[in-house]
């Protein structure tokens, strides 16, 4: 199956009214998967419509199945005036005529009259309004009426957004209790609807993502032949022998159990404030892995025996990962509690097997871990090209990206980060339950805010050149991959919906198309560090 691309778990192809709200499925399913409730809030208005097939509803649905050439005459009438909002959304302020709100009264009392069973009245007898009215209660009349206009006007008000409107966006905004207590069968009926639409994707240059510049930056340590010398001197490391050090000091090679002090430096030299995030006792350092220390850090100990104690004097760099620290002078005080040196047997075929099963000799085993390296730095270096090309497109695009566009990405990408700490077991079920509260998911959505709008418009500009270059996938690569992931689903025991199944394979192998296509048309330079 495609792979995944940087922080994007999969691209969702923005169609119009026909796009699920719903998108960013794992790429596989994972064990255990945790899914977030959905916190859109609606207004009490639409609760009540999206229950109209429920509560009254043999009232209301027989009330508005009338012929269908009168219904469509009478929509007519209703005037719908559209404001743009921000966030790519508009407001569509719909006003019903009155003789479509008599129609619905009419409607609903010839509902009730068939299904009422009044005192003193036969079955099918036509019973007088006011004697239905005061039977059934005129606030409750008055409230199915208001859902039968709802219902029967909502379709043809939003038809001026069809095409455009994001699936399950459409909202009802006018509170019901503000239409009931406004509702009279001899005035106009007005309430407004919220939608949020499809976001116009405004390439920033002319020639948008043609010709595309691209700097790749890749990390010196997983060039193959690099790679595998460490990962023999790794495997040779695990092979040794620790012994204790007695008539020396600390070389390169060692490693050490240290007692680490730190204080700024006041302007006179003297020792000011403890720095806590500096200190740690029963430091394991080993000095063939210590690229994240501080820089001097390990130059300044060399030389430490047991039970000695060094200080001097270190200055914070400006790319420093704790702000605070940055450009700080401070005084360091270690203590080396212990100190080992590594008895590593010789380095010849002897050893080859423990090596690396399966291998006689040095040469094959440098042989075998070179291939594996070449393999990983190939992975790696097409991950780097594709981050680095999606980072590009979030920088060559504008969009007014919608609201609900916005929580949707960020509410799967942080249920991922949930399943991924689940998988991992680093939480317990209370975490669970904290983390899945919607105050943790609201705190996510505000710090990670630019974070997912980058990944938003990374799917959008994906889309918009999917569609440009009219791309096409294969029929047998997507059954095959659906096919795949169903098959994982069922391994796992896990409940699945074919149909979205379908809609998240084939998003991904869109995006992976995409970018294969925008590989083979820009311009890529690989920088190596």
């Amino acid at each position: 199956m495609a792979r995944t691309f940087g922080s994007v778990l999969h691209f969702r192809s923005l169609s119009a009214a026909t796009a699920p709200t719903e998108f960013l499925l794992p790429a596989k399913p994972l064990a255990g998967s945790f899914k977030l409730s959905s916190s859109r809030e609606l207004s009490s208005s639409l609760v009540y419509l999206r229950h109209l097939n429920a509560c009254r509803s043999p009232v209301v649905q027989r009330a508005v199945a009338v012929n269908q050439e009168q219904t469509e005459r009478l929509q007519s009438d209703v005037v719908v005036t559209e404001t743009k909002l921000p966030r790519s959304s508009v407001r569509l302020n719909v006003e019903v005529p009155t003789s479509i709100s008599e129609q619905c009264y009419k409607e609903v009392l010839l509902e009730i009259s068939k299904r009422a069973k009044i005192p003193g009245f036969r079955p099918g007898k036509k019973i007088p309004e006011n004697i239905l009215v005061n039977y059934v209660g005129k606030q409750q009349v008055q409230n199915a009426t208001i859902e039968a206009i709802l219902k029967k006007t909502l379709p043809n008000a939003t038809s001026t957004v069809e095409g455009r409107a994001l699936k399950d966006t459409i909202r009802i905004d006018t509170k019901f209790s503000e239409m009931d207590e406004r509702f009279s069968l001899n005035d106009i009926f007005r309430y407004d609807v919220l939608v949020d639409i499809a976001p116009e994707v405004k390439w920033i240059k002319e020639s948008g993502y043609k010709g595309l510049k691209v700097v790749v930056a890749i990390d010196n340590e997983i060039l193959a032949e690099t790679a595998a010398e460490l990962e023999l001197k790794r495997r040779h490391k695990s092979l040794g022998a620790l012994k204790i050090v007695t008539d020396r000091g600390l070389e390169d090679g060692d490693l050490a159990v240290i007692d680490i002090f730190a204080t700024t430096i006041n302007e006179d030299q003297s020792d000011g404030e403890k720095i806590p995030s500096a200190e740690t006792k029963g430091f394991h350092l080993d000095t063939d892995e210590c690229s994240n220390l501080l820089p001097g850090f390990l130059d300044s100990l060399k030389g430490i025996r047991q039970g000695e104690t060094k200080s001097f004097l270190l200055t914070f760099p400006e790319s420093w990962e704790q702000e605070n620290l940055r450009g700080i002078c401070a005084r360091f005080t270690a203590v080396c509690k212990e100190h080992f040196y590594r008895d590593l047997p010789a380095l010849d075929d002897s050893i080859a097997e423990k090596l690396l099963p399966g291998c006689s000799t040095i040469e094959q085993v440098k042989e075998s871990l070179l291939q594996r390296c070449s393999e990983i730095e190939q992975n790696a270096k097409e991950q780097a090209t594709d981050n680095a090309i999606l980072d590009q497109l979030c920088k060559l695009i504008e969009v007014d990206i919608p609201k609900s566009l916005f929580e949707e990405q960020g509410r799967e990408l942080y249920g991922a980060q949930l399943l991924e700490l689940q998988a991992r077991r680093a939480i317990d079920e209370n975490q669970l339950s904290y983390l899945s509260s919607e105050k943790a998911v609201q705190e996510f959505l505000e710090i990670q805010k630019e974070k997912i709008e980058n990944v938003v418009k990374q799917m959008l500009a994906i889309g918009e050149i999917f569609r440009r270059e009219n791309l096409q996938l294969l029929t047998e690569d997507l059954v095959r991959e659906v096919e795949n992931s169903i098959e994982e689903f069922k391994r796992q025991n896990q409940e699945y919906d074919e149909e979205r199944i379908k809609q998240q394979v084939q998003e991904v192998l869109e995006g992976a198309k995409v970018l294969e296509w925008l590989r083979e048309n820009s311009d890529i330079e690989y920088v190596y560090r």
